[in-house]
């Protein structure tokens, strides 16, 4: 936010709004935050130094259309420049890629590509989508419209970080075809970009032809176990807080059986 100079949330994103009084609080905006903070930590990461070339791998497509007005674009260009600063400052290249695990695209071309044979091959494979596919294929085509496409006299690129590309890392005609975005000032680099994603995704487990950093990032990000009962352990106490003389309703409700129909396993 302060990069941007905005300082409030309200004028960083259009879809978190004060609350209207009387009127209940959407609760979208908590998947809208946390877009938010994930853009926020990306940024920041590009901040720190490198010791050697590194290809940073996000989770979902690099588009987004949480922001407000131009600012996802300021946003890119700013990494964009943290990005040329670690090539000229010590000679190391950051890429950026991200990884969907679904995509419109995809959903819409998949029995044309396989009637046509497209990836269809014995050994990993990619091919690069045209924008005018990409915007045929979405409701709302400023968000597959990128700078490349905005360039030739459509509307501003508002939303669009990556160049997307369909690759298969598997060396069997019938393995996974995954969508991914590659940073649009980086597509030309996307032979280098996608070949240290294929080494990653060969050794993908448990999901096989998947890259394995991302599967890595959500164990460590799952909340499960030991640490979900803690987590649970303290909204229990805060609701007990809250409840004051009504607190052993609480432990009565703790004790219930929650689902029943588990006993038929049994």
């Amino acid at each position: 936010m302060q990069f941007l100079k905005v300082d409030t949330l309200p004028a960083l994103s259009h879809m978190i709004r004060p609350t209207v009084s009387g009127k209940p609080v959407s609760p979208s905006w908590v998947q809208v935050y946390r877009e938010l903070v994930e853009w926020a930590i990306l940024f920041a990461i590009l901040k720190k130094d490198f010791g050697t070339d590194t290809l940073l791998v996000c989770d979902g497509l690099l588009r987004s259309k949480v922001f407000a007005k131009d600012l996802f674009q300021r946003l890119l260009q700013g990494m964009l420049a943290r990005i040329e600063d670690k090539r000229q400052s010590s000679r190391r290249h950051v890429c950026l890629a991200g990884v969907a695990k679904h995509s419109k695209v995809l959903a819409r071309y998949r029995l044309a590509m396989a009637l046509e044979g497209v990836l269809q091959t014995d050994y990993p494979a990619y091919v690069e989508v045209p924008r005018e596919v990409e915007e045929k294929a979405y409701v709302w085509s400023e968000f597959a419209r990128g700078d490349d496409r905005a360039g030739e006299g459509g509307e501003v690129n508002k939303f669009v970080g990556g160049k997307m590309f369909l690759v298969k890392f598997g060396a069997r005609r019938h393995d996974p075809i995954w969508p991914i975005d590659i940073f649009v000032p980086q597509a030309p680099n996307a032979q280098a970009i996608l070949g240290s994603l294929l080494s990653d995704a060969i050794t993908g487990f448990p999901v096989p032809h998947y890259p394995r950093c991302l599967q890595k990032a959500h164990e460590n990000a799952a909340l499960v176990d030991f640490d979900f009962d803690i987590l649970q352990d303290f909204i229990y106490e805060g609701v007990r807080t809250s409840l004051k003389g009504d607190a052993s309703t609480l432990d009565v409700f703790q004790l219930q059986d929650t689902d029943p129909a588990q006993q038929r396993y049994g």
